[in-house]
Formats: C-alpha cells, sequence, structure tokens
C-alpha cells in the first residue's frame, strides 16, 4: 500500500509550528474571555477543523463547551460552489446566553464563515467571533477578516492536520501542499 506522504510535495506548517500557532491562539481567546460571565461555546466546524478543535480546546483555560456543525460550500472537487449547505446545524435552547467562538481549520472565499455568522446572530446567539487555523485572504471573495488566526498561507492545495482531498490525509500531523498531480486527474 502506498504512503500517503508521497503524495506531499511539502510541509507547509509543521507539527512544531502547529503547536507553537495553536498555543498562542488559546492564549488570545483566554486574554479576550478571561473577565466575561457569559457561556463561551467554541463551535467546530466539521470535519476539517476537528483535529485544530481538539488541540485549542485543551489549551484554553477559560471555560467552555463545546459544540459542531457541519458545513460545506464544497462540491466533489477542489473550487468552492458559493453555495452554503449545512448538514448538521447547532440546536442548543440556551443560544441566547451565549458566546460563540467559531472552529474552522481554513478561510478561502470566506463566503462560509461570513454567512454562519450572520446565520448564528439571527437566531439569537450573544455574540459570534470566528477563529481560523489558516487563511488565504487572496481567495477572498467577500470582505471577512477572523477575530483569531493562525496564519497567512499562499493559494495551495493544503492537506493534513484535519484537512483533506477526497477523505484522505487529515491524519497528517503537518500541513502539506498536495502534489497537483493527485487532484488534478
Amino acid at each position: 500500500m502506498k504512503n500517503i506522504k508521497d503524495d506531499v510535495l511539502s510541509v507547509l506548517v509543521s507539527e512544531e509550528e502547529l503547536d507553537k500557532m495553536v498555543t498562542r491562539i488559546a492564549a488570545e481567546i483566554d486574554r479576550d474571555y478571561a473577565d466575561s460571565d457569559k457561556k463561551l461555546v467554541l463551535v467546530c466546524i466539521l470535519k476539517g477543523s476537528l483535529v485544530f478543535m481538539g488541540d485549542l480546546m485543551k489549551k484554553i483555560t477559560v471555560p467552555v463547551e463545546i459544540d459542531c456543525m457541519k458545513v460545506s460550500s464544497y462540491g466533489a472537487g477542489t473550487q468552492s460552489t458559493g453555495q452554503i449547505h449545512i448538514a448538521l446545524d447547532l440546536i442548543r435552547p440556551d443560544i441566547d446566553t451565549c458566546d460563540f467562538l467559531i472552529i474552522e481549520d481554513i478561510i478561502d472565499s470566506g463566503v462560509t464563515l461570513s454567512h454562519l455568522t450572520k446565520y448564528l446572530m439571527l437566531k439569537g446567539a450573544k455574540s459570534v467571533k470566528t477563529c481560523t487555523l489558516l487563511d488565504k485572504p487572496s481567495r477572498r471573495k467577500v470582505d471577512f477578516v477572523p477575530d483569531y488566526r493562525g496564519t497567512e498561507i499562499p493559494d495551495e492545495f493544503v492537506i493534513g492536520y484535519g484537512l483533506d482531498y477526497a477523505e484522505k490525509y487529515r491524519a497528517l500531523p503537518f500541513v502539506g501542499i498536495l502534489k497537483p498531480e493527485v487532484y488534478l486527474k
């Protein structure tokens, strides 16, 4: 059987760099929510953000709850369709008492997070902020800036640390650039 690491063109963000980023973001969240008397709920956007949120929540020291949503703007390929599909919604009786922090693996166009932020506010959230591990501002289609950000990356197709291509590569412990011949077949 082929080793999935053979499909990696190069490592973009190493395990050590990821750990430092997650530690920094957790400290920023702790600082910003230290004096809050509201309920902070981390909302993991499945599936890609699962690894990032798991590491992040272990480093946050303020009290948090967790929840999940499954949202997509991608079809079968590598390009966003621009259409938002909510496959798993956030259903809580206490939405109006919560500060939500949406945890995302990567922001490309900004369409999904922009939509989700407005969507949760319309559902009655006290506040909604966003946190992304990776940011590709060069691909923005809407005016959107995350509240917390790991790092800006170039316009490359990335995998690992939860990010996938065709449900593969999520378990890689780093973020790598996928060889174009893998997805341009």
